[in-house]
């Protein structure tokens, strides 16, 4: 691997990054968000010139602000992703001593609100109903029904395969791909039973919930485009709220878990995750957690 020198150019910087160890430890789908993420920081204009043409270490914060206000056209969320790509590029050449300075983190970001929408049981329950209802869906249903008992993230369950799963102790254990966070999970019987039925029509490839394309019978995962594109049409025949998508789902077992009286370590050993602040974004203030957490104090009109 060579070391760029201290007159590399910022696209010099992101070209390193891509072949350091730290990139290669992160899930594919991660790498391939970093790399669109940093062709749009080099492509942005400042000052007249593409970002990625400024020497490195000749950037300064102005320049990443005006930047990142260019980029606040497109969503908080987007720029704030972009930020943090560069971020972990312009940190990985400062271990080798290329850059000296890091003014990244001092570019003044905008705070996204975190999204707070959970699924209500009988939204669940609906879905699940209409999806399993067609053999087509099926798969659907799976992906929406394991994310959901399990707390785990949608693109997980799209990926999963046949080999972390127990049928016959109702177990499953999994590595998570975005963190590579190790859970070991209890299956319900009712979804056991949906993933036996399953596994004898589409135990003989390796993914639990593909799409069957039927004019060939060949299988693939589900992208997370088509995914969504799927549930939507499900949501719309079970009446579900057009607001609720897949991806709520995790946030809705953490919330429900939370509600039950479920300790955050509990919680992790669910979820995967090792710090508890990121539990917390998952969490939605409910009447029902608010009306129990009250109660647990004792009522002085039942005294």
């Amino acid at each position: 691997m060579k070391i760029p020198k201290d007159t590399a150019k910022l696209h010099d910087i992101v070209e390193f990054y891509y072949q350091s160890t730290a990139y290669r430890r992160v899930s594919g789908k991660t790498q391939k968000d970093y790399a669109a993420a940093l062709t749009k920081v080099c492509d942005t204009v400042v000052e007249g010139r593409e970002l990625g043409r400024y020497q490195a270490k000749r950037i300064r914060v102005r320049h990443l602000q005006q930047a990142y206000d260019i980029w606040l056209n497109t969503g908080v969320r987007t720029a704030n992703y972009r930020r943090t790509a560069l971020g972990t590029a312009w940190r990985n050449a400062m271990r080798y001593d290329i850059l000296i300075h890091d003014p990244v983190k001092l570019v003044q970001a905008v705070s996204s609100q975190p999204r707070r929408v959970k699924w209500e049981r009988e939204h669940v329950k609906q879905f699940l109903e209409v999806a399993y209802s067609d053999f087509n869906w099926r798969s659907i249903g799976l992906i929406v029904h394991m994310a959901y008992d399990w707390g785990q993230r949608v693109g997980d369950m799209r990926m999963l395969t046949w080999d972390t799963l127990d049928l016959d102790t109702c177990r499953i254990d999994m590595t998570q791909s975005k963190r590579h966070a190790e859970v070991h999970l209890p299956i319900s019987k009712s979804l056991c039973a949906m993933l036996r039925q399953q596994k004898e029509e589409l135990g003989f490839q390796q993914y639990v919930a593909p799409k069957v394309l039927f004019h060939s019978g060949e299988t693939r995962p589900y992208t997370l485009r088509h995914l969504a594109q799927e549930v939507n049409k499900i949501k719309d025949l079970a009446g579900i709220p057009k607001e609720l998508t897949a991806m709520d789902l995790r946030r809705t077992a953490v919330t429900e878990m939370m509600e039950g009286g479920v300790d955050l370590v509990g919680i992790m050993q669910v979820t995967g995750h090792m710090n508890v602040n990121s539990v917390k974004h998952y969490m939605v203030n409910t009447y029902s957690g608010a009306s129990k957490a009250l109660a647990a104090r004792g009522n002085e009109d039942d005294e």
